[in-house]
């Protein structure tokens, strides 16, 4: 009877879990369609914008532009977005490899310098970095509890003076691009200098769209440059925001249903050990009985 009681706390723990799991699904499934609204509603801006700057006249000579200048590589900075909380399956762990990756292979020269920062946004890589004695710039994990253009922009603005200032040579954003509920692509992209103002990968069509300029061409870049840079940073968080809650409802999704699949089992081999228990009690009152019917 032991054995069957060991049994039933199981079942009874087993569905508790489940029904925490599932409620977990349920929340996150919520969350994530607000999420997905939001990146969706801003990723034909900003691939616009992109493709703007990329297409305008390469022919820029003279320009001061900070925010474009290739300087030696010297001092990195690693913007690493990841989620304050777990349960997300490899969510979180997927980002710090990635970014891990990046400073013992691609800038192990300046990280053995000590020329490799790392600014997180969001818990799960700040704590990772900060126990690995890692420079770790600032604490943004509050971003979360407001995800707005207007607080995003505040760490954007931090980001470029740093470049602008020679604090930085270059700056990388790791991040999960978000592209449905089950499927996160992990993605490297370089924030600063901006590349994309002379990508000769453009879309031919956007390379001979014959743009009219007012004011000129050197004062829209000046405003728009910044602002991609903005934007491009934004994105990465939206991206990053859906991505969590998407992979958080799939892993509580595949939790219930590993939850119920050992309850199948748990109760399986609870009515086995009881039909046993039953069979056991009547094969002793049968032999009692016999026992006393030849005394």
């Amino acid at each position: 009877m032991a054995n069957l009681k060991e049994v039933r706390n199981r079942i009874s723990s087993v569905s508790s879990t489940q029904q925490i799991t599932k409620a977990m699904k349920m929340v996150s499934a919520a969350k994530l369609k607000r999420a997905t609204n939001a990146i969706v509603q801003l990723r034909p801006y900003a691939n616009k914008l992109k493709e703007l700057l990329a297409a305008l006249p390469a022919d820029l000579e003279g320009c001061n532009f900070p925010l474009i200048q290739d300087r030696g590589l010297n001092k990195v900075l690693l913007v690493v977005v990841s989620s304050n909380r777990g349960l997300a399956g490899a969510f979180n762990m997927n980002v710090i490899k990635a970014a891990n990756g990046l400073i013992t292979e691609k800038y192990a020269e300046q990280h053995r310098k000590g020329n490799v920062h790392v600014m997180a946004i969001g818990k799960k890589a700040q704590e990772f970095f900060e126990k690995r004695q890692f420079t770790v710039i600032g604490n943004h994990n509050d971003l979360y509890n407001a995800l707005t253009f207007d607080n995003v922009s505040k760490i954007g603005d931090q980001i470029i003076t740093s470049f602008i200032g020679g604090e930085y040579d270059r700056v990388e954003l790791v991040y999960n691009l978000f592209r449905n509920a089950a499927v996160q692509i992990l993605t490297t992209e370089q924030l600063l200098p901006v590349y994309y103002l002379k990508d000769t990968a453009a879309p031919s069509s956007a390379k001979h769209t014959d743009y009219i300029f007012e004011p000129s061409q050197v004062k829209i870049l000046e405003r728009l440059i910044p602002q991609s840079v903005q934007i491009q940073l934004y994105k990465a968080v939206l991206d990053s925001h859906a991505s969590e809650h998407g992979a958080r409802m799939t892993a509580m999704d595949k939790a219930t249903e590993n939850a119920g699949d050992l309850l199948k089992a748990l109760k399986l081999s609870y009515n086995q050990a009881r039909q046993a228990a039953i069979t056991t009690e009547l094969t002793e009152i049968v032999s009692g009985a016999a026992a006393l019917a030849n005394g």
